[in-house]
């Protein structure tokens, strides 16, 4: 069976999710009852801060957990402090929606040993996990925040949704994701001060589970101790939206495959590890390809431009600027490379361009505007009016051929009868 096939299962259980109005759910007949709610109160949590409320919590999300159902488990608002990981791993399938409302909850971790605080594995199908609400606090000496871990390609973890997290100081990634965990959101979440990465996302490195479509939406991903957001193991369908990244000690994003699309993110004075702007570098660092639309740059210190690529496939720049003051005022907008395959355009995009190794890029309605694209006869960018391309011959000439131009002096000169 194929992961995709798998989004029928579940379809007629959504019943009190948000779904619950289509038609085909109201009809379903073998529909299980609503989820439980319970509380982490009626299993002894304290939330004074004080107490090692480890057993309590950990009961609670068994309970929650117990079964084929799953429940929603409710951290009252205080602060929680634990001492070993609190893990939700269901042996049986989650078809409905499951998880923790911690809204004004702290965890507070005591995790010396380098554990991870909240680990979330699956051994089976898990759909419609929510984690919604809380305010996770490493001690630094800890592991990741949250890892969401699915391994192989016969479990899948998918339709997730993290919301309205606030996850800082933990001695690892703020959040992992990792294996065959797919079609999920992140919505709101603030990664904070974590010495790793403030999240991260990874394909199986063994190879069998595919992470993908995974949109982080309104995310901020600030003064973390590596890079804001990574994307590793080949991973590339991650987006964002309407995200930030800043201050953090390398780049804001590095996407080492490449990345889907970003849309209206900013990436502002990161690369605060480097002694000053000559030894700094862009806000995102990426290989293979990309599309940008509405995203922007701004730097005073170390930020040198919004991107920093190598390109093995198709970049798209739409709208987007990189700009610097003080002593960033040299920041611009890209500096690009890429092998003989890649092709790079932007639209309407300021900031200075600088291309590296020979590659060329086509600029329409950028800079001074008009379209600027490649001269020379050999260019992989010359402009083309439909089966016609020009260039400029050693001699400053415009000239015409239609088809591609073989030698510098092939085709028609331009305005010579």
């Amino acid at each position: 069976m194929q992961r995709r096939d798998l989004l029928a299962l579940g379809g007629a259980t959504l019943a009190g999710s948000a779904l619950s109005g289509i038609p085909a759910a109201q009809a379903a007949s073998h529909q299980a009852p609503f989820g439980r709610l319970i509380s982490a109160g009626d299993f002894g949590a304290a939330g004074d801060g004080r107490t090692d409320d480890t057993a309590a919590l950990q009961a609670a999300l068994d309970a929650a957990y117990a079964g084929e159902d799953g429940g929603l488990l409710l951290i009252p608002p205080g602060r929680y402090r634990i001492t070993t990981t609190l893990r939700i791993a269901p042996q049986a399938n989650i078809t409905r929606q499951s998880g923790i409302l911690g809204i004004g909850a702290r965890i507070v971790s005591a995790i010396t040993d380098g554990s991870d605080i909240l680990d979330i594995s699956s051994r089976s199908t898990f759909r419609f996990l929510l984690i919604q609400g809380l305010d996770i606090h490493g001690s630094g000496k800890d592991g990741h925040g949250i890892r969401l871990s699915c391994p192989g390609n016969r479990n899948f973890l998918y339709n997730f949704c993290l919301r309205d997290l606030v996850i800082q100081s933990c001695g690892k990634n703020g959040c992992q994701l990792i294996g065959n965990v797919f079609e999920g959101q992140i919505a709101n979440c603030y990664f904070r001060n974590n010495r790793g990465h403030g999240a991260s996302f990874h394909h199986d490195p063994a190879g069998k589970g595919i992470l993908s479509a995974v949109r982080v939406i309104g995310g901020v991903f600030g003064e973390n101790g590596i890079h804001g957001a990574a994307m590793l193991d080949g991973c590339y369908d991650v987006s964002y939206h309407g995200s930030y990244f800043l201050l953090n000690k390398r780049f804001g994003l590095v996407a080492e495959n490449g990345c889907t699309l970003l849309s209206s993110c900013g990436f502002e004075n990161n690369h605060e590890g480097a002694d000053d702007f000559s030894h700094g570098d862009a806000g995102i660092w990426l290989q293979g390809f990309a599309t940008l639309v509405g995203c922007t740059a701004y730097s005073m210190f170390r930020q040198t431009h919004l991107l920093r690529a190598t390109l093995t496939g198709r970049l798209a720049m739409v709208g987007c600027s990189g700009s610097g003051d003080a002593r960033a005022a040299g920041a611009g907008l890209a500096v690009l490379r890429g092998d003989p395959r890649s092709s790079a355009t932007l639209i309407g995009c300021s900031g200075s361009l600088k291309s590296e190794g020979g590659f060329e890029a086509v600029e329409i309605g950028s800079g001074d505007g008009g379209l600027r694209c490649g001269g020379d006869w050999q260019s992989r960018t010359l402009a083309q009016l439909g089966d016609y391309r020009l260039w400029v011959d050693r001699q400053g000439r415009l000239r015409i051929k239609k088809g591609r131009p073989q030698r510098d002096d092939d085709g028609s000169l331009v305005g010579v009868v």
